[in-house]
């Protein structure tokens, strides 16, 4: 599956509008850590913008396992609906290829800059920083659905530091700005 088809799969089976952004900003992360890490950017982008393509159509206990299944159903290859089972943390499945492990510390970690981009005065993510985000970060009230204790596991996961990770995932989420409204 190119990346044309699974956008247009996805878009078939996500109406909210705030959840396609969210999965385009997965995928931008997801290429921009694939290239960092000398992976495959094009299968690393397709989990991650089909990440959440169950999240309007299973219920929160099956949210994953379902989306897992439709892709494997779909044709994807085996490790790329392994990344989308395992990211959801509520089945207790730990991640263990490197796709899986960047998956599951993208996923909230994209919630947390998007979060510290809306409290901007400008709302424009070109105006936010690292450093924005980390001192965020910090503010455990601040984007609660954001888990920090899974985010920061990218520094046993993928062996990089947070500062690193978080520049990484607002480089490549501004480089998208256009596409998410921010």
């Amino acid at each position: 599956m190119n990346r044309e088809e699974a956008f247009t799969i996805l878009k078939e089976n996500l109406s909210n509008k705030n959840l396609i952004k969210h999965s385009l900003a997965v995928e931008a992360v997801m290429r921009s850590l694939a290239r960092r890490l000398g992976q495959d950017e094009e299968r690393w982008g397709l989990a991650g913008l089909l990440h959440d393509i169950d999240y309007e159509k299973a219920d929160a206990s099956q949210h994953s396992l379902v989306g897992a299944t439709m892709l494997q159903e779909l044709g994807l290859d085996k490790d790329i609906c392994q990344a989308v089972k395992v990211h959801n943390e509520a089945h207790g499945i730990l991640p263990r290829s490197l796709m899986e492990k960047a998956l599951f510390v993208t996923d909230p970690l994209s919630g947390l800059i998007v979060a510290a981009v809306l409290v901007l005065p400008s709302k424009r993510i070109k105006d936010l920083t690292a450093d924005n985000i980390l001192h965020r970060f910090k503010e455990r009230a601040f984007a609660r659905g954001a888990d920090r204790e899974i985010i920061k596991k990218c520094e046993v996961m993928l062996g990089l530091g947070l500062e690193e990770f978080v520049k990484i995932g607002l480089g490549a989420m501004q480089n998208i700005s256009q596409d998410l409204g921010l």
